[in-house]
């Protein structure tokens, strides 16, 4: 009867799989590859390649993701709200887990360079080396490693937009640079505000994720506001004149709509990280991570609508 029951309420081997890439967290890093790649000047903007990216983006995202359970197996069992992995609770093994990143990472950068071009598919692995091999162990020891991870976490910006490069055209490496630090200063007031409402499970598992030692402290909440600050300017630079290399028109309606919102988008940032420096809570914590949630799609979109191109 046990037996009946175990089988019944076993989860199928491709939902385990599914969790071992963090779907939802793949789904939304290739989101910010997939608009980024259509904002860079020269993309095909076809179908089956926004199809290609995607898979691609998956497949190396989703290797990285699996490297990182199977190495932090022993520490996600310590946390509640990662026991379930399929890594951390035995559903499957670090070795299937290790072969299923190598498999997957090494067919989605293969992809970046026969379906795209060299530049992206360098960029794609050495994000995933970065990620799953120095940002994952470094984690432990020192909290640097929100830093280190920024790198590989804003690399889909600008992976997507040299993904759009055409061999004798005009690519200019600008735009996306600026959507790459757009996303690498979101970085640090979204994950340390993760960090502040997880801090009990983070620090039972030995992460040392906010810059502190003391845990959420008066300095984190200040140097999330110094960064949600630092956004601002940074993303003004989307709408300056760089030639080629330019993202958007501020002289055009769209242009002007979209400075709007990402602007007001910006300051909406600035507002919930000086509420946590004011409430030091957990509540404001969360209205940071919920707003950073919701920050990142509207500001690609917004600078997707700007771009004058015919989808």
């Amino acid at each position: 009867m046990d037996k009946e029951n175990s089988s019944a309420t076993r989860t199928p081997v491709w939902k385990d799989y599914m969790a071992l890439t963090k779907f939802t967290l793949s789904f939304t890093v290739v989101f910010s590859c997939v608009i980024c790649y259509l904002l860079s000047p020269n993309t095909e903007v076809l179908a089956i390649k926004i199809v290609e990216l995607f898979v691609a983006g998956m497949l190396v995202t989703g290797a990285a993701n699996a490297i990182n359970q199977a190495v932090e197996k022993d520490t996600d069992a310590l946390m509640k709200r990662t026991a379930k992995r399929p890594v951390a609770s035995g559903k499957i093994s670090q070795q299937q887990a290790m072969i299923f990143a190598f498999v997957t990472g090494a067919t989605g950068v293969a992809m970046m360079w026969y379906c795209f071009n060299l530049q992206s598919a360098l960029l794609s692995a050495f994000s995933l080396f970065l990620y799953a091999y120095i940002y994952t162990p470094l984690k432990k020891v020192s909290s640097v490693a929100v830093l280190v991870g920024a790198f590989p976490g804003a690399f889909p910006c600008l992976i997507g937009w040299v993904a759009g490069f055409v061999d004798g055209g005009n690519n200019s490496w600008t735009g996306g640079l600026i959507l790459f630090l757009i996303q690498f200063l979101w970085q640090f007031p979204h994950f340390w505000a993760i960090a502040w409402v997880a801090h009990g499970d983070y620090s039972r598992a030995g992460f040392k994720l906010l810059p502190s030692d003391k845990g959420p402290t008066k300095s984190t909440a200040l140097q999330s506001i110094v960064y949600a600050v630092m956004m601002i300017p940074v993303g003004m630079l989307a709408f300056a004149d760089f030639g080629k290399g330019s993202l958007n028109d501020i002289n055009t309606l769209r242009g002007k709509v979209s400075f709007i919102i990402l602007l007001l988008c910006n300051i909406g940032m600035v507002v919930q990280c000086v509420r946590l420096y004011i409430n030091m809570d957990v509540k404001s914590a969360r209205r940071v991570m919920f707003s950073s949630y919701i920050y990142l799609p509207i500001v690609l979109l917004a600078l997707l609508f700007a771009a004058n191109k015919n989808f």
